[in-house]
């Protein structure tokens, strides 16, 4: 098969890493663009020598917080670097991971993806998007932002799903020339079954000493939305990869 060199937005992140890694794994370049390798995709620096030679743009880059506003006017930057920088250099397509129900919500990060999927679709570049569930990895976020020995979590439905499963579907998607037909719905990536928030993270909180009780997360963005199961993978949805409990008993 042949390389194709990849410029990966966000590539030291918690999905970043595993893009780059099935990227190297399936013998392509891989362009990593972070801060950290001198590339910035909201000032632009670094940005237009990155994408130099780069086929396709994979952006799994993140805001750091659930601010609304902070990370839509981060989206709204990067993706507008993204299809200008990007274009100047000759790129065919962008990739990008996205959440599954961004469709749907109104309030909070959900709110500001649903934003940043609608401004890269808008651009001069084609977008393929692939939506994911909550990644496994975010029970561990979601229990370091509590304070104190006792954490209290929704107890709303998701489907969990491993990091480096979604980032072997993104590169699949992104790999693929093809655009896809009138009206086929957005691919969406989900774990094999459905779990609830505060029971996976009680099995982490087990592991950390840390006691989680389950609560009704009235107090979350489109908590409503959540509860009614909103957020869980469409009939369309490919489901992959480890249970949570699968997944964490593979954690050292």
């Amino acid at each position: 098969m042949s390389s194709t060199t990849f410029a990966v937005a966000g590539a030291t992140g918690r999905l970043g890493r595993h893009v780059v890694d099935v990227l190297t794994e399936r013998g392509h370049h891989v362009v990593p663009m972070s801060r950290a390798t001198g590339v910035d995709v909201i000032t632009g620096e670094g940005l237009g020598e990155a994408l130099t030679g780069a086929e396709v743009i994979i952006d799994v880059a993140s805001w750091h917080s659930s601010d609304q506003d902070a990370a839509t006017e981060f989206f709204r930057t990067s993706a507008r670097n993204l299809h200008e920088y990007g274009q100047k250099a000759g790129a065919a397509r962008i990739a990008m991971a996205s959440i599954i129900g961004a469709d749907k919500a109104t309030a909070g990060f959900l709110a500001a993806k649903k934003v940043h999927e609608e401004l890269l679709l808008s651009g001069p570049l084609p977008v393929r998007i692939l939506r994911a569930a909550q990644f496994h990895e975010f029970v561990g976020q979601l229990l370091d932002w509590q304070q104190g020995d006792v954490a209290y979590l929704p107890a709303l439905p998701t489907q969990l799903v491993a990091c480096r499963t979604v980032a072997e579907e993104l590169v699949d998607l992104a790999t693929d020339p093809g655009a896809p037909a009138p009206g086929t719905p957005i691919p969406e990536i989900a774990g094999p079954r459905k779990e609830i928030m505060a029971e996976a993270a009680q099995l982490l909180g087990a592991r950390r000493g840390i006691k989680v009780v389950g609560v009704d997360g009235s107090g979350m963005p489109d908590a409503e939305i959540a509860a009614n199961g909103g957020f869980l993978p469409s009939p369309h949805a490919k489901l992959a990869g480890p249970t949570f409990q699968e997944w964490l008993d593979t954690q050292p």
